[in-house]
């Protein structure tokens, strides 16, 4: 526990906690929404942001989530409103960002160094003021997604049964997407821009493998969240390598470990399941027992 006794782990592992706790509750609803590169697409926007905060000489993280909320706007927009070119589009808005970025950093005169750890984070450059814009953003992220949590799921899973029931669903769409811009910036001085998106979507397809229901889903992508990113910010401590791809390496080891796990879970409570039907034409035991083998492989 020694690493504790230096000011920079404390903050780097309180960073840490908060991104293993905001990156799966977003990620949770872009999985159902099946928008699981949409985190990549928004770290690339994000760092013109870094860099027009080392231009203007303020807070990156602060201008990242400006930029970032800005351009996931205009994602939103382009996926309402294009129809063949949108794609062309997102592609323009993703590629420019990240080029951007890197443009005006070298303009204000940053190193290499600033940008790879803003690219795949950095433990040492987590600053008090990097701490409280953390803080500040993740307790937004949390306040909307597990507030909004019915409404955000609903939506999430049936936009046009949503839109019927009165839900605001555009509204909805456009809130999930700028809190997943905000838990870029929230990420990126931990996991970095380029890795943010797989800490937002591996720890819940490695829920998933578990079970099927959205409340213990939620609670386990969490916790797998949390997990990685404290043992990851810890072994890059002791081991001296980057934080973000120990993390994401982690995380996906975790989702196989799960997934080996759950195969043979699966098959057990399928043979249960049929052991406990009452007697009768096999044919009619057999498929939902297999049905029930495949939901709990969650497929």
């Amino acid at each position: 526990m020694d690493f504790l006794n230096y000011e920079f782990m404390q903050r780097a592992l309180l960073a840490a906690v908060l991104v293993g706790i905001t990156a799966p509750a977003v990620g949770i609803y872009l999985v159902q929404r099946r928008q699981a590169l949409m985190g990549d697409g928004i770290g690339h926007v994000a760092m013109t942001g870094v860099g027009l905060g080392f231009l203007l000489s303020t807070s990156p993280v602060w201008m990242a989530t400006a930029v970032s909320v800005l351009g996931t706007v205009l994602m939103e927009l382009i996926r309402w409103y294009g129809r063949t070119r949108g794609d062309i589009a997102l592609a323009m808005l993703f590629y420019g960002g990240m080029a951007g970025g890197v443009m005006l950093i070298n303009v204000a005169g940053g190193s290499s160094a600033n940008l790879v750890s803003y690219l795949f984070g950095s433990l040492s450059t987590v600053s008090p003021s990097d701490v409280t814009a953390i803080c500040v953003l993740a307790a937004f992220v949390l306040l909307v997604t597990l507030g909004l949590r019915r409404q955000l799921f609903a939506v999430s899973q049936d936009e046009e049964f949503a839109r019927v029931t009165g839900l605001p669903v555009r509204a909805l769409n456009l809130l999930t997407a700028v809190t997943a811009a905000v838990t870029v910036t929230v990420a990126m001085r931990v996991v970095g821009l380029l890795l943010v998106s797989a800490l937002m979507v591996v720890p819940v397809a490695a829920a998933q493998q578990l079970t099927r229901s959205f409340t213990v889903t939620f609670v386990i992508a969490v916790a797998i969240g949390v997990a990685v990113t404290v043992s990851g910010t810890i072994t890059s401590f002791y081991q001296d390598v980057p934080p973000g791809a120990t993390i994401v390496l982690l995380t996906i080891a975790a989702f196989m470990a799960l997934t080996a796990l759950a195969a043979p879970l699966a098959r057990r409570r399928a043979r249960a399941a049929a052991a406990a039907q009452p007697a009768g034409d096999p044919a009619e035991c057999s498929i939902p027992a297999a049905r029930g083998a495949g939901e709990e492989a969650g497929v």
